[in-house]
């Protein structure tokens, strides 16, 4: 497969102008990056991600996972993350796909394959939100395809969504293909868990309560607790926490001043804000926020 690999790298790179380059292909992000990166936030929605060169390390919640191009990763859930590409150089750049998961078009797609066809056994009780797995050569020709797009930008709109639906169905396939029904069912336990954590993104600076967000779940307290943290890693009130540092971080970054910035984002004692902010990214507020503006477009994307 390395052969593949290479040839797909190449025709993306011809394309690839920035670290951060959205693709003309609907859903399609490649990233790129020419030395280690230290730590970035980041918000991973629903999406599988493939690297065609290098080694990246992603920590969400108490998790730590390591993969290169012989795996890819997929979120089936908003998950605040902190990535690091840790093999990179201007002569062997880490070069990586993202596709964006379409729940619809994941949904119609389920509706017209066999039960027998998805692969891996169901769910138990605590579905993880994330995992890697191994790539094979048919997923590895799928994204194949819709890379090649970039060549022919006339053909995107009438052949992407078919090539987008085949890199989905051998996702189905492949033992990560019940964790990828979670997405697209209404009623599951990661839909349901989903619910309350979009309420957690849009209401990330207020006061958490537990029993609401069980309630808007459609849980018991105890149950939602245990589901949430099987499937991000995170209990919800260390979730929220994660997304204020985030938002924090993202603030800072944009030249927010440190000291507004922790009551910004719901904290109510600045020296908690900073003494966690330090132990999430290795640098009081203010140093890192030096540190992030000197980094320019790195720091803009996080």
């Amino acid at each position: 497969m390395q052969e593949t690999l290479d040839s797909i790298r190449t025709q993306v790179m011809r394309h690839v102008d920035s670290s951060y380059y959205e693709a003309p292909i609907p859903r399609v992000i490649i990233s790129t990056m020419t030395e280690p990166t230290s730590g970035m936030v980041t918000i991973y929605e629903p999406v599988t991600c493939l690297i065609l060169q290098g080694t990246k390390q992603v920590a969400i919640g108490d998790a730590v996972i390591d993969y290169d191009a012989s795996s890819y990763f997929v979120a089936s859930l908003d998950l605040p993350a902190v990535g690091r590409v840790l093999e990179a150089s201007p002569e062997k750049p880490y070069v990586a796909a993202a596709l964006r998961i379409d729940r619809a078009i994941l949904a119609d797609l389920i509706a017209s394959m066999d039960a027998g066809a998805i692969g891996s056994e169901p769910p138990a009780s605590g579905q993880a939100g994330f995992a890697v797995a191994a790539v094979t050569a048919e997923l590895l020709d799928a994204w194949g395809g819709l890379l090649a797009l970039l060549d022919r930008p006339g053909d995107i709109a009438m052949l992407a969504p078919m090539r987008e639906r085949e890199i989905l169905y051998r996702l189905l396939q492949g033992p990560l293909g019940h964790q990828l029904c979670q997405i697209a069912i209404e009623d599951s336990r990661l839909s349901r868990v989903r619910r309350a954590i979009a309420w957690m993104r849009a209401h990330y600076d207020q006061a958490l309560r537990t029993a609401a967000l069980a309630e808007i779940a459609g849980m018991s307290g105890a149950s939602f607790h245990r589901h949430f943290k099987a499937a991000t890693a995170m209990s919800p009130l260390q979730y929220q926490k994660t997304l204020r540092l985030h938002a924090a971080r993202r603030l800072l970054a944009g030249g927010a001043e440190a000291s507004r910035t922790a009551y910004s984002v719901g904290y109510e004692s600045a020296s908690q804000f900073s003494r966690e902010y330090a132990r999430a990214f290795g640098a009081p507020p203010s140093r890192d926020a030096e540190r992030l503006r000197g980094m320019g477009a790195l720091g803009a994307a996080i």
